[in-house]
């Protein structure tokens, strides 16, 4: 899932950008890329080197919005209660390049989409510093595909809870800390940890993936603006496989995952209507 973990670090990009008053475009287009250093798959015991550059459209909306939150509904359940739909992806990978995948199917491009439900814990009471802390609940179906077909491989579910800080040592930058955990479906945990028995040898042997918990996640970035135009970020994620549902798994290689990733944003093109955003500093 190495696109999941670099998107983790470069969503903060398509955050607000800086701004003199607190008047941001309605529309946005914009360019963003990165890249990092991150597992082959959740409890590989291989890094690698990977990039993207991907271009991005930002609408403030009153109702509806699309930014680094996904697409997100304007009409809250109640004061601290949203919903919004979110997507993510991971990479492709060749199995020839995975030690432990030697022989096996490669991994193809996965996509991940689905409702989230947020809660706002707290919120700072100084308006001059926006801190706030937040749980996120996403529920996504996720889908893989070579381009010639799309497969279903089940859903996960990854509840966390963040701390974010705005203007953090510099003016409109902003600190994003989480804390989470995964959990999948049996079609998901049978695309990392599955070994069908035309695919074992001696060292891997035939295995069933069992659906439950995955693994746990800390992840932290920091945005800074450079312009109102220009942006640049840096992250990393410590990730915990400890007591995963397929811990026995002849493919589950490591117990942690690090990864570092860097990356960062041009605003291309703003519109001229513009939006009042000084009552919520986060959108």
């Amino acid at each position: 899932m190495i696109l999941r973990r670099l998107l983790a670090v470069l969503a903060p990009l398509l955050a607000t950008l800086p701004a003199t008053a607190q008047q941001l475009p309605v529309f946005e287009v914009g360019i963003a890329g990165g890249g990092g250093w991150t597992p082959a798959y959740p409890a590989s015991n291989q890094n690698h080197w990977r990039g993207l550059a991907i271009p991005y459209l930002i609408y403030r909306g009153d109702l509806f919005r699309a930014d680094e939150g996904g697409l997100r509904a304007r009409t809250r359940l109640a004061d601290d209660i949203e919903i919004s739909v979110s997507a993510s992806g991971g990479f492709n990978a060749s199995s020839n390049d995975i030690t432990a995948r030697q022989g096996m199917p490669d991994l193809d491009w996965l996509g991940e989409i689905g409702p989230n439900l947020r809660y706002t814990l707290w919120r700072g009471d100084d308006p001059a510093v926006p801190r706030r802390i937040l749980i996120d609940t996403p529920v996504r179906a996720v889908f893989s595909t070579d381009w010639s077909s799309v497969s279903f491989r089940g859903f996960t579910f990854a509840p966390d809870i963040a701390y974010e800080h705005v203007h953090f040592l510099s003016p409109f930058a902003r600190l994003r800390l989480s804390a989470g955990v995964l959990f999948g479906t049996d079609r998901y945990t049978e695309y990392f940890y599955q070994v069908d028995p035309q695919y074992a040898q001696p060292g891997r042997e035939a295995y069933n993936a069992r659906a439950g918990y995955v693994g746990s996640r800390v992840s932290v970035s920091y945005r800074l603006p450079l312009s109102e135009r220009v942006s640049i970020v840096a992250g990393g994620r410590i990730e915990n496989f400890s007591g995963a549902a397929n811990a026995d798994s002849p493919l589950f290689k490591s117990e942690w995952n690090f990864s570092v990733a860097a990356g960062f944003a041009i605003s291309l093109w703003r519109s001229e209507a513009r939006v009042d955003v000084s009552a919520q500093p986060f959108d």
